[in-house]
């Protein structure tokens, strides 16, 4: 018992001089990182690593590969595949609290969360999401998204991040599914486009400022975004800024693994180390399950099972007439292009005249002046606004 005491006793002198130390008191979460699969080589990740000890005393990097000339701990490991296998272990038998590591793949319904340095301002963004897929449908991957997003921008300190979608097909169904959960007191802040007309549907120039704390798209467009932000000094061929494509996050899934790619160098790694590490501090898996747990309650569930919903068929298709034409000048924005037609139809059902088209700001339904009221009031009772 006095044995016991006095090793407890010393293990927080122990502790108290490492905070001494580093200026870090508290528990430091073990941070892995795999060396193999890099396009510049294992030494370029393991400049990362003892970049990233030197920059974040809150972290204990532990490093595995074939390096071992490092005054970091060190793992071996033959190849990719025997890294990865060590590193899953150590994550399930808890001597791991995070990892970095190239591709690895990850279960349908986890997907990463990337973090950028914006170009525009130097502004951090987190890119929800850039590699794997929440779901197989692409409009609810992206709502799930939103959901991940906000999870992990809160483990990282962010209390109530904001919350913009990048402009792209489907991004106007994903808005409407999203004020539905909020509707229903599900909590997103939405922020609004730096440009002259706002909304929450994000054009590029919002991207490169970094306007919100979080920018939904689907993963693939995610994946090539992060590539760009993270290169575009470099040429492509070596990602030089940023932490990453972040850690695969999803509803139940309780490891903390961020991506890097093959192309990244020393401080994306050292950047991705960090990320996790607050990741694991910020207790990300508890706080992702805790949005899904909130957006379930406020009707997740039949959000995205009307996205999937087969159109009903109607077996007395009648032929919509156009109505008499006149000058259209007023533009309404906000209907996604996979519909846009169909809502151009419903005008001509309500006999008002209308026209689409594509403006810089996305898809738009063009009608008369005078007709832009009823227009818009049909357009919402149909569900197209």
């Amino acid at each position: 018992m006095e044995n016991n005491v006095q090793n407890t006793i010393a293990d927080v002198f122990d502790e108290i001089a490492q905070g001494l130390e580093d200026g870090n008191f508290g528990s430091r979460p073990r941070v892995g990182v795999t060396l193999l699969g890099s396009e510049h080589g294992e030494e370029e990740i393991l400049r990362g690593a003892e970049l990233a000890q030197a920059n974040d005393p809150s972290i204990q990097v532990v490093v595995i590969g074939t390096l071992t000339d490092t005054k970091l701990e060190t793992v071996a490991a033959t190849d990719p595949e025997d890294a990865h296998d060590k590193m899953d272990k150590m994550l399930e038998d808890g001597s791991l609290d995070a990892a970095v590591t190239m591709h690895y793949t990850f279960p349908i319904g986890v997907s990463t969360v990337g973090h950028a340095t914006t170009p525009g301002i130097g502004k951090g963004m987190f890119i929800a999401n850039t590699t794997g897929t929440s779901d197989m449908e692409r409009i609810s991957a992206m709502v799930k998204n939103t959901i991940s997003g906000i999870g992990v921008a809160k483990a990282n300190g962010i209390a109530n991040p904001t919350v913009g979608i990048l402009n792209i097909d489907g991004a106007h169904q994903v808005e409407k599914s999203l004020r539905k959960l909020k509707d229903k007191g599900y909590n997103i802040n939405f922020t609004q486009s730096n440009r002259a007309d706002g909304g929450v549907e994000m054009r590029g120039n919002d991207l490169l400022q970094g306007v919100p704390d979080i920018m939904v798209m689907d993963s693939l467009t995610g994946n090539i975004v992060m590539k760009v932000m993270s290169s575009f000094l470099t040429g492509g061929s070596y990602e030089s800024v940023g932490a990453g494509y972040g850690p695969g996050a999803g509803k139940g899934y309780n490891k903390i693994i961020n991506i890097i790619s093959r192309a990244s160098g020393a401080n994306v790694v050292a950047g991705a180390l960090s990320y996790a590490g607050k990741c694991a501090k910020g207790n990300m898996q508890a706080k992702i399950d805790a949005e899904y747990d909130a957006a379930e309650k406020a009707g997740l569930a039949e959000v995205l099972d009307s996205l999937t919903a087969a159109p009903k068929k109607d077996d007395s298709v009648e032929e919509v007439k156009e109505p008499a034409k006149k000058a259209v000048s007023e533009a309404i924005l906000g209907i996604d292009i996979l519909v846009l037609e169909e809502a151009v139809t419903e005008l001509w059902k309500a006999n008002i005249y209308a026209t689409s088209g594509m403006g810089c700001t996305g898809p738009v339904v063009m009608v008369a002046p005078e007709d832009e009221d009823h227009a818009r009031e049909v357009l919402q009772a149909a569900d197209y606004l």
